[in-house]
């Protein structure tokens, strides 16, 4: 079992991070006899996914839905699998958004890299 303190350092986020899943909704910590939250591994498997999720700018409310989904039980499968897939397509657009921009970019650092080339050879 580890406290709110551990979880928060192991995954590199804070403390508030952590009270803010839960005032979601988004994960349930157990409490200990004296009240405070408790984690097991299993919260740290699915706060890694809840993170993954986030990092790839799926919004609170979807991850907050996904968790809602998965609580109710199995015969939710079809939404989460619908949530995920949707997520999925959405980084895929990412990703062409992403290297597009890298290209473009290369090729701006090419011509700034040439034209200071010819600069530096210009005065030599």
């Amino acid at each position: 079992m580890y406290t709110i303190g551990e979880v928060a350092k192991l995954l590199g986020v804070s403390t508030h991070t952590l009270r803010y899943y839960e005032k979601e909704n988004i994960i349930t910590a157990d409490r200990n006899e004296s009240g405070d939250r408790v984690y097991n591994e299993s919260h740290l498997t699915w706060l890694r996914f809840v993170m993954k999720l986030k990092e790839t700018q799926m919004p609170v409310a979807q991850i907050r839905k996904y968790a809602q989904l998965y609580t109710e039980g199995e015969h939710t499968t079809q939404a989460r699998l619908e949530l995920l897939e949707h997520h999925k397509s959405s980084i895929q657009n990412q990703i062409k958004t992403l290297a597009a921009t890298e290209k473009m970019l290369e090729n701006k650092i090419a011509v700034y890299k040439e034209w200071i080339h010819k600069q530096h050879s210009m005065k030599y």
